[in-house]
């Protein structure tokens, strides 16, 4: 009953975000913790605070947060050059006259472009996205079907540095508008290990030390935190952050929380998630 609910909650015009059974998707409230829970919390920071990454209004001339577009079968397709070839996906992608870029079309980082072909349910993630003259370069680019995801091969690289999806673990302003977030969400880390653990499929790390978390690791927010007295919009997030937890997909600033940018946002509702401290947090056994 759970998965069809989540299976029918988180979708994205009208497409499905995964099925509700997919590893994202499934609740980790039950799991065990891991033996290594502790030392892991502390490396990344039991006194560091947690960040929504996303809100409303612009910041330094780019939305707050990872935004999408959505598109369709009469979008164009481009070819793009990448940088990482090897373990992209060598597809022409739908890139929409006035893109949606992380960060704003002018940004430095990470440039993340985030695709919905609404007619054929599939997705489309890029990294480092640029346009050359009349060519599009990226780091990498990734694809997926959002009723029947398949996971990328071991060892490969996706928009993200743990060869994870992008948009379905991100929260969404129509999710918590409804009052509800029904599946793990994106965080990042400063320092992450070499290895990396299901879902996950790639790491980014040259550091071999166990105290550090592997890419896809899933941390959630402990239940005896109690989370009633923040404002709505913080509570949604932090109960799902109970429920479907955390999963370490990339590299960048610790307790860092994924997100899109919408108007709705309230940042000072979000800003209240900084009450959350890494000693709020657990790391739980992989649920495969």
């Amino acid at each position: 009953m759970l998965a069809q609910i989540a299976a029918a909650a988180a979708t994205v015009a009208g497409c499905p975000l995964f099925p509700g059974d997919f590893s994202t998707n499934e609740r980790v409230d039950r799991l065990p913790v891991a033996p290594d829970s502790a030392a892991i919390v502390q490396s990344i920071g039991t006194g560091g605070a947690l960040k929504a990454d996303f809100g409303s209004g612009l910041w330094e001339g780019g939305p707050i947060g990872i935004p999408y577009d959505v598109v369709g079968r009469s979008t164009p397709r481009s070819r793009v050059r990448f940088e990482y070839a090897a373990e992209s996906d060598r597809v022409r992608y739908p890139i929409p006259a006035g893109v949606s870029i992380e960060g704003g079309p002018d940004a430095d980082g990470d440039r993340h472009a985030l695709l919905v072909d609404r007619d054929r349910c599939k997705l489309y993630e890029l990294f480092a996205l640029r346009r050359e003259g009349d060519a599009w370069t990226a780091g990498s680019g990734a694809t997926w079907s959002l009723r029947r995801p398949r996971v990328r091969p071991s060892g490969w690289t996706s928009a993200d540095a743990a060869g994870l999806p992008i948009l379905p673990l991100l929260a969404r302003y129509q999710e918590v508008r409804r009052g509800r977030i029904t599946h793990a969400l994106r965080m990042t880390v400063s320092r992450s290990r070499r290895a990396f653990v299901w879902p996950a499929r790639h790491f980014a790390s040259s550091d071999a030390d166990p105290a550090l978390p592997r890419m896809g690791e899933r941390l959630r927010l402990k239940a005896s935190v109690d989370v009633s007295g923040l404002p709505r919009q913080a509570r949604v997030v932090a109960r799902a952050m109970q429920r479907y937890g955390l999963i370490v997909a990339d590299n960048g600033s610790d307790w860092f929380v994924s997100g899109s940018p919408h108007p709705g946002w309230d940042n000072d509702q979000l800003r209240a998630l900084g009450e959350l401290r890494g000693s709020d947090f657990e790391v739980v056994r992989a649920p495969r």
